[in-house]
This record gives structure tokens, sequence and C-alpha cells, in this order.
């Protein structure tokens, strides 16, 4: 009788958990802006916990004169 229980038990938090897995898909970021201004957002996004520094690609130099930009390609969790 134990071992049907526990069978059982076995059988519903698999199931559980395979339907409660969310899904990871890529997501990119994209910062344009002066280099100062999208340094400094970089560097926030760090204190704030949401991606490191080494994570954003090295600055590019944007098509707007005066410009660069940096990109971020990370999987968030979609439900």
């Amino acid at each position: 009788m134990t071992q049907g229980f526990l069978s059982r038990a076995d059988f519903t938090i698999n199931q559980i958990s395979s339907q409660a897995t969310p899904l990871k898909e890529p997501l990119k970021h994209l910062l344009i802006g002066s280099s100062k201004a999208v340094t400094s957002t970089i560097h926030y996004l760090q204190i704030i916990g949401y991606a490191d520094v080494g994570d954003w690609s090295p600055l590019l130099p944007s098509p707007n004169p005066g410009e660069v930009m940096s990109i971020l390609n990370r999987p968030i969790l979609v439900q």
C-alpha cells in the first residue's frame, strides 16, 4: 500500500513540475546613445542585478554620428 501511494505521489509531482516549467526565450536588448549614457546604463543594470557589465557587447559605432550602441542577448522566462 505504501509503494502505491509513493508511486502516485511521484507521478503527481513530476506531472506538476513539467507543466509548471516556464520556457526560456532569447531576448535582445539594444542600448543606443552617447558613450556616457550607454556606459552609465550598463553599470546601473549591473547595480540592480539585471545583467553583468561583461554580458554586454563592446561599444559599437551607431549609424548616427556621436552615438554608440551595445547589445545584450539574454534568455528570459516566458509563462
